[in-house]
C-alpha cells in the first residue's frame, strides 16, 4: 500500500503542537506535539497522514524537514556560568536557544539580543547558536521596536549606492521633465492628509459645470524618478512596501525622494500621473482621462483642517481662502460615491483604528482610538475611483497588469456564519445562481443591525469570515468592495505595486507596450505579485506586534484599574477583551468567578455549568487590569467586582500578572480564538 507524502508549511503553537498548511492544496493537518520531529515555525516540511486520533481536523506528522525558514531568533540572554541561553521573543519558538561561552558576544543578562542558529538540535539535543547583535537592555528606549524589526527581517538603512542614486535623481522638476505632459498647474489643488505626514503622494481637485464634477486625482510620478533594474528599484521592489511603526517609519524609497522630490509639497512643480474623472450628480464616473502631468499643489491640508470646514468653522474657513468651497463640493461628491458602492453592495467595516502617542523615550502618553471622519472618508471615496477606474482602463485592454483582489469567503466560512446568525434572528441570502453569499447581502446585515446590541460581536464575525486581500496578475475581482476589477494606484511612495502599475500605465500612454515589454510584464509580475504579497503581510504583523508592545508598557502603570470593554473572542481558554482604548487583554478561564465553564464552539460562548452564566462575543464587560508584558505584548485581565466601574482606582490587585502564560485550560484542539483578523473589505485604498 503506497504511503502517501505532503509537503507543506508548519506552523507552531506556543503549547508545542501545531499544524501544517499543505502547498498544492491547502489542506490542514494538526500535528501532535510528539510529532513536530524537530520543526520551527515557518518551516517547509513534509508530512504522512495519520488516522484521526482526536478532534476535528485530520492529523499527521513530520517525517522530515525540507528547508528551514529560520537562520536567527532575537530574544532574551541569560548567562548560566560557562554557558548560556537565549529565551525567544516568539514563544511559537518552544525552545531556548543554547549558547556556548565563546559565543556570547559581549552580551550581559537580560540583554536583547540577536543570536545565528548554528545548529538546529535533536535527539534530545537543545539548538545551538551565537549572538551576532546586542540590541541593549530590556528597557532601554527603541529596543522593544528594534526587537520586532530584527525578527521579521525588516531592512533599515539603505546603501551608499542607493543613497546617491537617489539624490541624483532627486532634481527639481525641469522645463525637459515638463515636456509632453499636461500643465495642470493653474488647476487649484490641495493634499490632505494626517498632521505628521511627510510622503504626500496623492493631490486631489475639483470643478463643477453643468451638473458634472470634474475631479482630478494627481498621484506623484515616482517611475520617472526610480528606474526600471536600477539599484533604487531592486531595493524598493526587495522592501515591497513602508513600515510605519509607532516611534519610526522604515520607507520604501530614500527620504530625498519620499519626502523630497516625489512628494507633492505645497508651491511646488511636481511630476505626477493623473487620472482626471467626470462624474454625474448619481456617482456615476461618465468619461475619464489618465494622462502624464505636471502639478503645483495650492495648500497642504490636515485631516483635522478639513473636518473643521466641513463642521462649520468659519476660523478655518476664512483661512483656507478659496479652498474651502471646494472642499465642501468635495464632501458632496464624496457622499455620492459612496452612495454608489453601497448600493452595489460594497462592504464598509468601521472599526477604530489606534493612535499611540509616544514621549521621547519611546513610553506611551496614551492610547486613544482614531475615528473615520468626513475628511477622511473624503480622501478615501476618491482614491477608490481612482483604483476602479484605471484597473477596469487595463482590463479592458486585456494587457498584463497588476490587480489587488479580495476573493469571495470560503463557503465553510459563510456557512458556519449563517448557522451563527441564526442564533439572533438574522439570514444572509445565498445566491440562487450558486456563486455563494454576495457582497450586498453583508452590506444589508450590516445595515440592518447597525445601532443593536448584537452589532459588534456580527460585525467582527463578517470581517473574520473573509478571505485576505492580496496581489494578483489575475482580475479575480474585489469582494468587499463590490468590484470587478480593482488595483493600487495611488501610493507608489510607499508601495511598489503602485509604482509597477505606474510604469505599465506609462509606457502605454507613450506607445512602448510592444510585444518584447507585453512579454517582459507577463513573466515579471507573477512573481513580483507573490513578494508584494509577503512584504505587505511582514509589514502588517510588525505594525501589530510594535502596537501590542507599546499596549502592554502602557498598561503596566495602570494595573489595578477598572476598564470598560467588549468581548472580542472567546475561547476554550477564556476571553479576549478590547478596551475602550483599543488596548485587547485576555481574560484567563481561570479568573471567571463562581463555575466551571464551558465553551460552546458553534455560538462562542462560555457557559457555567451550574450558574448558566454566558460570556459572548461583543459583551460589554467591566474588567480590572491585573498584569502586562511588554516583551511578548500581552495584557492580562480579570473581572472587575459588582458595582465597580472604569476609572476606579487600583485596589490591592491582583498583579502577579501573566495569565496568558498559564497553559491551557479546556480549550479547543486549534488553541486560537474565533478567526484572527483577515480581510480588508471597506475602505481599502
Amino acid at each position: 500500500m503506497e504511503v502517501l507524502e505532503y509537503t507543506g508549511v508548519f506552523s507552531a503553537n506556543a503549547r508545542g503542537f501545531g499544524f501544517v498548511t499543505v502547498l498544492e492544496t491547502g489542506e490542514e493537518f494538526f500535528i501532535a506535539g510528539a510529532d513536530t520531529g524537530g520543526a520551527f515555525d515557518g518551516d517547509t516540511v513534509q508530512i504522512r497522514p495519520l488516522e484521526k486520533r482526536s478532534g476535528k481536523r485530520p492529523e499527521a506528522c513530520i517525517v522530515r524537514i525540507a528547508a528551514r525558514a529560520l537562520t536567527q531568533v532575537v530574544g532574551t540572554f541569560l548567562p548560566r556560568g560557562g554557558y548560556g541561553f537565549v529565551t525567544p521573543d516568539n514563544a511559537r519558538l518552544g525552545t531556548d536557544l543554547f549558547i556556548p561561552k565563546e559565543a556570547f558576544g559581549g552580551a550581559s543578562e537580560g540583554s536583547r539580543v540577536v543570536a545565528r542558529i548554528t545548529d538546529y538540535g535533536g535527539d534530545g539535543r537543545s539548538p545551538e547558536g551565537e549572538i551576532v547583535e546586542v540590541l541593549g537592555r530590556w528597557n532601554d528606549p527603541g529596543v522593544d521596536v528594534l526587537a520586532v524589526v530584527r525578527a521579521l527581517g525588516l531592512p533599515e538603512a539603505f546603501s551608499e549606492k542607493v543613497l546617491r542614486q537617489a539624490e541624483r535623481a532627486a532634481k527639481p522638476v525641469s522645463g525637459a521633465d515638463r515636456e509632453g505632459r499636461r500643465d495642470l498647474r493653474d488647476v487649484l489643488t490641495v493634499t490632505i492628509d494626517g498632521e505628521d505626514a511627510k510622503d504626500l503622494d496623492d493631490a486631489v481637485s475639483l470643478s463643477e459645470g453643468d451638473g458634472i464634477y470634474h475631479l482630478g486625482v494627481h498621484i506623484a510620478d515616482v517611475a520617472n524618478y526610480v528606474q526600471e533594474n536600477s539599484a533604487l528599484d531592486w531595493e524598493a521592489k526587495e522592501r515591497g512596501n513602508s513600515v510605519y511603526l509607532a516611534d519610526r517609519v522604515i520607507p520604501m524609497l530614500p527620504p530625498s525622494l519620499s519626502n523630497g522630490i516625489c512628494s507633492l509639497n505645497a508651491g511646488e512643480d511636481r511630476l505626477a500621473l493623473s487620472c482626471l474623472m467626470d462624474i454625474d450628480r448619481r456617482g456615476d464616473i461618465l468619461d475619464y482621462e489618465i494622462v502624464e502631468s505636471v502639478i503645483r499643489v495650492d495648500r497642504r491640508m490636515s485631516y483635522t483642517q478639513v473636518q473643521r470646514i466641513l463642521e462649520g468653522d468659519a476660523a478655518a474657513r476664512a483661512e483656507c481662502g478659496p479652498a474651502a468651497p471646494m472642499l465642501e463640493r468635495m464632501a458632496q461628491l464624496s457622499g455620492l460615491l459612496r452612495g454608489r458602492r453601497q448600493e452595489r453592495g460594497a462592504v464598509d467595516f468601521d472599526f477604530p483604528e489606534c493612535e499611540i502617542e509616544l514621549d521621547q523615550s519611546g513610553e506611551v502618553r496614551s492610547i486613544r482610538p482614531c475615528e473615520r471622519n468626513a475628511a477622511t472618508r473624503l480622501i478615501e471615496d476618491f482614491m477608490l475611483a481612482a483604483n476602479e477606474t484605471v484597473a477596469q482602463h487595463f482590463y479592458w485592454l486585456e494587457l498584463p497588469f497588476f490587480y489587488r483582489v479580495h476573493e469571495k469567503p470560503e463557503p465553510e466560512k459563510m456557512e458556519k456564519l449563517g448557522l451563527f446568525l441564526h442564533n439572533f434572528g438574522y439570514r444572509i441570502h445565498r445566491d440562487p445562481a450558486g456563486e455563494g453569499i454576495r457582497p450586498k447581502e453583508l452590506q444589508k446585515l450590516l445595515n440592518r443591525i447597525a445601532g443593536t446590541p448584537e452589532e459588534p460581536l456580527i460585525s467582527r464575525l463578517v470581517l473574520r469570515s473573509m478571505r485576505r486581500a492580496c496581489y494578483s496578475t489575475e482580475c479575480l475581482g474585489h469582494f468587499g468592495l463590490a468590484a470587478g476589477q480593482y488595483c493600487h494606484f495611488t501610493s507608489p511612495i510607499r508601495r511598489y505595486p503602485d509604482l509597477q502599475i505606474h510604469r505599465i500605465i506609462k509606457d502605454f500612454l507613450r506607445g512602448r507596450l510592444n510585444e518584447g515589454r507585453i512579454l517582459h510584464y507577463r513573466c515579471l509580475l507573477p512573481e513580483t505579485a507573490l513578494h508584494s504579497s509577503q512584504t505587505e503581510r511582514r509589514a502588517d504583523e510588525a505594525e501589530r506586534t510594535v502596537d501590542r508592545i507599546k499596549k502592554a508598557r502602557y498598561m503596566e502603570a495602570h494595573l489595578g484599574e477598572v476598564f470598560e470593554g467588549v468581548v472580542s473572542g472567546v475561547t476554550g481558554w477564556g476571553l479576549y477583551v478590547e478596551l475602550e482604548n483599543t488596548v485587547e487583554g485576555l481574560v484567563h478561564i481561570s479568573r471567571l468567578p463562581g463555575d466551571y465553564f464551558i465553551f460552546d464552539e458553534s455560538r462562542y460562548e462560555l457557559t457555567g455549568e451550574k450558574t448558566g452564566q454566558r460570556y459572548r462575543l461583543g459583551q460589554r464587560l467591566a474588567v480590572r487590569a491585573v498584569g502586562a508584558d511588554r516583551i511578548a505584548g500581552t495584557v492580562d485581565l480579570a473581572p472587575a467586582d459588582a458595582g465597580e466601574t472604569a476609572g476606579d482606582a487600583p485596589q490591592s490587585a491582583e498583579t502577579e500578572g501573566a495569565a496568558a502564560r498559564m497553559g491551557p485550560a479546556r480549550e479547543s484542539e486549534g488553541g486560537e480564538p474565533y478567526g484572527e483578523g483577515s480581510a480588508e473589505a471597506g475602505g481599502e485604498q
